[in-house]
């Protein structure tokens, strides 16, 4: 990635922060496999609509939902509160980006996305063997997925995360993991079924930071000058003052474990997982930006929840 291309991406994603109908998916964005990983009969996958989702399998992660139809996964849209008839007959459970409100600007956005009544039921299906990938960002989304998270140990900042030393080109809110850099290398996930499904580089575009719980698996480590910037949506991340940053080396913004019978992948970072035109100039961001191995990474944690991989 060239100097000049970060730079565009950092202005990209400050736009997207501002205004998000500048964020756009990218429908060009080719979502073949070569070799699926399953033939017939994938996992049934739930993608959440029901809860103010700034991500959609029809908007924004709309490559996202069909480089996993590609690979065999059966997605459904929910538009339904969680509850144990919800989940049922479902393998997998994604949401990304819930809200506590339609308007990301309004301060209610960051209220709890889910009732408790929900949390229960999600965590109740996992433990009986359900897989569950929970997808929150910064403030407010982070916000509004606490609750959740904290369900199953995971304790969420909903900040903006920088990170200098693993900043793609010098930018500290494009924060870049590969081997020796954070990476997890020996976990399935991070494996692959081969070593053409090898993740070697993930880029991920700002985010918040994670801890799990004992025995969860950090597959992207933040560097040890890492901080958490405590601002809200719309803010400059460019000069924060030092009473709103918070120490985040060592945290995580992608974590994997299990959780009694199921599995779990919470991630701090959602443009990842997607394919987007971002800003004016429609930069691309997610699995159609150059420089990583973001598409490998998305379907190996999918394949993972979905049991293809050990």
């Amino acid at each position: 990635m060239t100097r000049g291309l970060a730079l565009m991406f950092a202005l990209a994603v400050l736009a997207a922060r501002l205004a998000s109908a500048q964020q756009l998916p990218d429908s060009s964005y080719d979502t073949h496999v070569a070799r699926p990983a399953f033939a017939a009969n994938g996992p049934r996958v739930l993608f959440d609509e029901a809860h103010h989702n700034f991500h959609t399998s029809t908007g924004r992660y709309l490559p996202f939902a069909r480089l996993m139809s590609a690979d065999g996964f059966r997605l459904e849209p929910n538009a339904a509160p969680f509850s144990a008839a919800t989940l049922r007959g479902a393998d997998i459970l994604v949401i990304a980006n819930a809200l506590g409100h339609e308007a990301m600007r309004d301060t209610a956005a960051s209220h709890p996305a889910f009732a408790d009544l929900e949390c229960m039921a999600v965590r109740d299906w996992v433990r009986g063997g359900g897989a569950l990938l929970l997808i929150a960002d910064h403030a407010p989304m982070g916000d509004a997925a606490r609750g959740l998270a904290s369900r199953f140990g995971v304790d969420m900042r909903a900040a903006y995360t920088i990170d200098p030393e693993h900043g793609a080109d010098g930018n500290a809110s494009l924060i870049m993991y590969a081997e020796g850099y954070g990476l997890a290398v020996t976990h399935p996930i991070i494996r692959g079924r081969d070593s053409t499904e090898r993740v070697t580089r993930v880029l991920a575009f700002t985010g918040q930071s994670l801890s799990g719980p004992p025995g969860a698996v950090s597959l992207l480590t933040l560097g040890a000058k890492a901080e958490d910037l405590l601002v809200r949506l719309g803010e400059g991340i460019q000069s924060v003052s030092g009473d709103r940053r918070r120490p985040a080396g060592g945290r995580s913004q992608g974590l994997a474990f299990t959780f009694g019978r199921g599995r779990v992948v919470v991630l701090g970072e959602a443009a990842m997982m997607s394919a987007q035109l971002a800003g004016p100039r429609r930069i691309p961001m997610g699995m159609n930006a150059p420089g990583s191995d973001d598409r490998t990474f998305a379907l190996n944690v999918m394949r993972w929840l979905g049991g293809a991989l050990r």
